[in-house]
């Protein structure tokens, strides 16, 4: 996806094209929410299938092997699809992941509660089609819909087992550590004292929940946020490298192009030039 930001809605046609010819397991370089509000979903996720009925959320981070099939139930379907870059809300994206790891898929009760969520999936896709869009506004408008997901998740989610429930909170101390230090030039340790653990057990959690060692949740972070100020900013790569802890511009121009798979500036074009058109 070129774009930073799509929403669509799939009715019932639609989910019953999709259904006869379904794409098979793949993944993705965006984030995916998906908001039921009629109809059902089979979701391969996590190694296993699940079948959902409306309403619920389901959230697929990048990367992750997938294959959503909607269909109509009872002759309905209604689904918004929200996908958007990591970095559109950098702040918020590792949240997510910890938030989902192996519950890609949540059924929520009909109400005032579940309404809001389809308000605000309606206010977005007003916003993306005025002549001039706003992705401020957008980006407040999801970021206030993933806040209100995760209040009516905390409701109705099962207590983890004690080992997964210690290991997330750890991360979750982690991630909130991170997003104060990204930008300085510390490593696992500093990290890792932080947290009173050894690198070896944070480590551990990391892999545990992320499939990534610390290290590279740290260097992913540092690109979402290099992403973040090359598509919002006009800072030169050497400012946004330095800002972000790298003391060689070169340095950081290789860690991104290997990450990316383009230079900063080809990134920062290409973005540039899909918001305009």
């Amino acid at each position: 996806m070129n774009k930073l930001f799509h929403i669509f809605k799939v009715d019932a046609e639609e989910a019953k094209r999709i259904s006869e010819l379904p794409d098979e397991p793949h993944n993705h370089d965006f984030e995916e929410l998906l908001i039921g509000i009629k109809g059902e979903l089979e979701h391969f996720i996590d190694f296993k299938t699940s079948k959902i009925k409306a309403p619920f959320v389901s959230f697929v981070t990048q990367g992750k092997v997938h294959r959503l099939i909607p269909k109509p139930y009872q002759g309905e379907c209604e689904i918004w699809g929200i996908r958007f870059k990591s970095e559109f809300i950098p702040e918020t994206t590792f949240q997510l992941y910890s938030l989902y790891h192996n519950q890609a898929n949540l059924t929520l009760e009909e109400g005032f509660c579940f309404q809001r969520l389809v308000t605000l999936c309606q206010l977005i896709y007003d916003e993306t089609k005025q002549e001039t869009i706003d992705y401020a506004v957008i980006r407040q408008l999801l970021s206030a819909l993933l806040t209100m997901i995760e209040s009516e998740r905390r409701k109705i989610a099962p207590p983890d087992q004690t080992l997964q429930k210690t290991q997330h909170i750890s991360f979750g101390n982690f991630l909130n550590i991170l997003e104060e230090n990204f930008r300085r030039p510390v490593g696992v340790e500093f990290y890792a004292e932080k947290l009173f653990m050894s690198s070896r057990n944070l480590n551990l959690i990391c892999q545990n929940i992320m499939g990534q060692s610390v290290s590279e949740i740290i260097e992913t972070r540092k690109l979402i946020e290099a992403k973040n100020l090359l598509i919002s900013t006009d800072k030169a790569i050497s400012e946004i490298a330095y800002e972000l802890g790298y003391n060689e511009n070169s340095y950081f121009s290789k860690v991104f192009k290997k990450k990316a798979g383009q230079s900063p500036n080809e990134f920062r074009e290409d973005m540039r030039n899909a918001l305009i058109s």
